[in-house]
């Protein structure tokens, strides 16, 4: 990890503090779980899963009773929403806007009711609503203009959560692409390291000449949890390594990794109408708030994927 991470105190605000994480058992809430922790906050997490993790609820964001239940029972001080419906290409127009919006929704009701301790709520929307952007960097000043629903659900929930600022502290942060280790094979990257890990000679991409900002899973979740703990209530925040790459380059550096070159086939099913062909951002608004902070290259966050086994 860049040694710029660790800057500034883990502990300052966060010791016998509750954390509570939606999505806890998906890819980013086991690392938020793991910086929480190592902060000094007892993490409670809710999800649509069965798991055995300690101070786990399964309850989904539909079930507006259980939510108000479970958020009077834990009590959190601080809150980091990262429940959600991820993956773009999803068949169902329909949940993402159940999940990312209306679920969204749900849950700030149940916190302006049941949590009267709360000092921060970051909601995790995504760079996606930026849309096709196809030069600059962009900074949080940038016009939205979202090119496929589940962009349109998380700036509907952006939108709708500006409703609740007087009654909650809220901190919207908007991460470009990130990943690393355990994040699934539906995406991109995942599916690339995946593909020279088992030495495979070929592999069906779509369109190789997207370029996407692309940090590593630890940097964001180091930011996520600096910023719950000053807090910049009402501020939107982009959450980027401010560097793009192709997935030309991406194949190029995991092939060095792995020491040979695979044959891509471009598979026109893989290739979306909509899709986004740019994404750069800015992160000085980020830094600006928490102080130095960087991602690692992207060939060290593809290196750590390819020799480290799946979580």
């Amino acid at each position: 990890m860049c040694a710029a991470l660790m800057t500034g105190s883990r502990s300052d605000m966060s010791t016998n503090k509750r954390a509570l994480v939606t999505g806890l058992t998906g890819f980013t809430g086991r690392y938020v779980a793991d910086e929480l922790a190592v902060a000094g906050f007892e993490v409670y997490g809710i999800g649509e899963r069965l798991s055995a993790l300690p101070r786990y609820t399964q309850v989904d964001l539909s079930d507006r009773e259980a939510l108000h239940a479970v958020v009077a029972n834990v009590n959190p001080h601080v809150v980091l929403h990262l429940a959600g419906i991820a993956f773009v290409a999803a068949d169902s127009a329909e949940a993402f806007y159940r999940v990312n919006t209306v679920g969204t929704r749900n849950l700030l009701e149940a916190l302006a009711n049941e949590a009267p301790n709360v000092e921060c709520v970051l909601l995790a929307s995504s760079a996606n609503v930026y849309g096709n952007a196809t030069e600059g960097m962009l900074d949080e000043s940038a016009l939205p203009n979202p090119a496929n629903d589940y962009a349109v659900s998380k700036l509907a929930m952006e939108y709708m959560a500006r409703l609740w600022f007087d009654r909650l502290p809220i901190v919207i942060a908007r991460p470009f692409n990130y990943t690393g280790v355990g994040q699934s094979d539906v995406f991109l990257l995942p599916k690339i390291v995946g593909h020279f890990r088992q030495g495979a000679k070929q592999i069906e991409l779509g369109n190789l000449d997207v370029f996407r900002d692309f940090s590593d899973v630890r940097a964001v979740v180091n930011a996520y949890r600096r910023l719950v703990q000053i807090c910049p209530a009402g501020e939107t925040i982009n959450v980027c390594s401010g560097q793009s790459h192709s997935l030309r380059e991406v194949l190029e550096m995991v092939g060095k990794i792995a020491g040979y070159d695979i044959e891509v086939k471009v598979n026109p099913a893989f290739v979306r109408a909509n899709e986004v062909r740019s994404l750069l951002g800015s992160a000085e608004r980020l830094r600006s708030i928490i102080g130095a902070w960087d991602s690692p290259p992207l060939n060290e966050t593809l290196a750590w994927m390819y020799h480290l086994p799946s979580q």
